[in-house]
């Protein structure tokens, strides 16, 4: 990255991912001035068991930030304020006298609370009408509960208030602005709302769900707004103003400036997340959408549902490296483009089972319709169309269950550098599809959020102002066809169905 005039006020996000930890700069415009990007280790002790250094993680914050402002020649009395995004859902305990993690981070891909989380399904209705989330692996409250109950000494710690815990933001949080010497230990409404611990309509720590889970409240953070001066940073940044913090999905909805109900973002990476804006209402889900807190930026809280689709860039990976169909996962867009259509053939990639909306465990991917037609050509447009098709399932699902219907999709992540997706997408869900100019919706949504603290920006109309269009894919498939395609789409999944037994 080039230099900025040493005059210049940026603001700093750190991109705390499940493989990375990055520092980027933006300016008011909303542009990236410089990045800096660290990869941490990734543990898996045993099968189902994913764990990351919080320590580890701590130390590459404290290189990639200098190294972010010295590529854009600057120094932290330009940093007007700074903010997180992190990956969800991670499960941190720590000393606070010594700063020292009991234990590994126990990440969101870990499944070892499996038991816990069966043991939880009498009371699943209670915790969905409390907190919007039915027991899963997924979230941090049980993993919590298993490091309480495994690691020693830590249940004692936490009910003198000795040990701590947080996701990664509250981690970073406290490091950030004096650790042991002081640190603040808090978590912002979006972390703290894929706990199961945290009542939805309240904002506030559920002593019911406390109690069940067993966490002793002494460990719990506060639970704050997204857009707040928490803290000050000590050494790292001396005196920058530690201003926001935002799950990743969550960050994405406020970088790509999702303000308005109806309007969503999906990022598509290895898998894909979808989150709509449903304003003020706390949407209900039949389907096994998870309403959530989208953010809190001033007084009143802003919703969202959320679907997340297993496999969309995976399912490239896989025609690339299993069937060795492609020689680039870029590839597949040319190769698709041999042909006029799918030819008749449907991939549905269940490869670990049917996730919301359908929820069919016990599918199993196939490749429907195959005749001596079919061709490499056909097989790459039906495994891009399976991208479309699964968007349009979990949006469907999610325009049912909140009742307000999407306006339109905004699109980041790194699929949507094939054209060919993105206009499939446009035309099966027949809605405009945007993506942005800047390509990083997650650090951008965090540099938002502080900015807006610290009056940096100095309202969310400005922000809309900065986020501009690179490319729009404009629905053109005939409605017959798209009925036609819908209705062998679903063909297809109920064909995966009842395969694992």
């Amino acid at each position: 990255m080039s230099s900025v005039p040493a005059s210049e006020r940026v603001v700093a996000a750190i991109d705390q991912g499940t493989t990375s930890t990055r520092c980027l700069l933006f300016t008011r415009s909303g542009r990236m001035v410089a990045v800096a990007q660290r990869e941490h280790r990734q543990h898996f002790p045993s099968p189902g068991r994913a764990e990351h250094d919080a320590a580890e993680i701590w130390r590459a914050v404290t290189r990639v930030v200098p190294s972010a402002l010295r590529r854009a020649g600057l120094g932290p009395e330009n940093v007007a304020a700074l903010g997180i995004a992190n990956q969800r859902e991670t499960t941190v305990v720590w000393n606070r006298h010594t700063g020292v993690p009991l234990a590994r981070a126990i990440t969101w891909q870990d499944t070892r609370t499996d038991g816990i989380v069966a043991g939880l399904a009498p009371d699943a209705g209670m915790y969905a009408r409390v907190s919007g989330l039915v027991p899963a692996t997924y979230f941090a409250g049980p993993r919590l509960q298993w490091l309480l109950d495994r690691v020693a000494g830590a249940r004692e710690g936490a009910e003198r208030g000795d040990v701590l815990f947080g996701t990664m933001e509250t981690w970073l949080i406290w490091q950030l602005t004096g650790g042991p010497a002081g640190g603040v230990h808090v978590t912002d409404v979006t972390n703290a709302s894929r706990t199961m611990l945290m009542d939805l309509r309240t904002l506030e720590w559920s002593p019911r769900l406390c109690s069940a889970l067993r966490v002793p409240p002494a460990m719990l953070p506060r639970i704050v707004p997204n857009a707040q001066v928490y803290g000050t940073c000590t050494g790292l940044l001396p005196g920058v103003p530690v201003a926001g913090a935002l799950g990743d999905q969550q960050a994405a909805l406020v970088g790509q400036t999702c303000f308005a109900p109806g309007e969503a973002k999906c990022t598509y990476g290895t898998g894909a997340f979808l989150l709509k804006n449903t304003g003020s209402r706390i949407p209900g889900s039949e389907t096994g959408l998870i309403p959530t807190v989208g953010y809190l930026i001033g007084d009143e809280p802003v919703y969202a549902i959320e679907g997340s689709i297993a496999m969309t860039g995976s399912l490239v990976q896989w025609f690339r490296d299993a069937l060795g169909m492609i020689a680039t996962a870029a590839r597949i867009e040319t190769l698709a483009r041999t042909v006029p259509d799918n030819g008749g053939c449907y991939v549905v990639p269940a490869f670990s089972g049917l996730y919301a909306p359908h929820w069919y465990p016990d599918a199993r991917g196939v490749i429907v319709g195959l005749t001596s037609y079919i061709h490499r050509g056909h097989l790459a447009r039906a495994v891009l169309e399976a991208t479309a098709w699964q968007t349009r399932d979990v949006l469907d699902a999610m325009n049912a269950d909140s009742g307000v219907p999407a306006t339109s999709l905004r699109a980041d992540g790194g699929m949507t550098a094939n054209h060919l997706l993105m206009q499939t997408i446009a035309d099966v869900l027949d809605l405009t599809v945007e993506r942005p100019l800047g390509s990083e919706a997650v650090s951008l949504g965090a540099a938002y959020a502080a900015g807006l603290a610290v009056g940096y920006w100095p309202d969310q109309e400005v922000l809309r102002r900065n986020w501009h269009r690179a490319a729009a894919w404009e629905p053109a498939m005939d409605p017959g066809v798209r009925r036609r395609e819908h209705d062998n789409w679903r063909r297809a999944v109920q064909r995966s169905t009842g395969w694992a037994r």
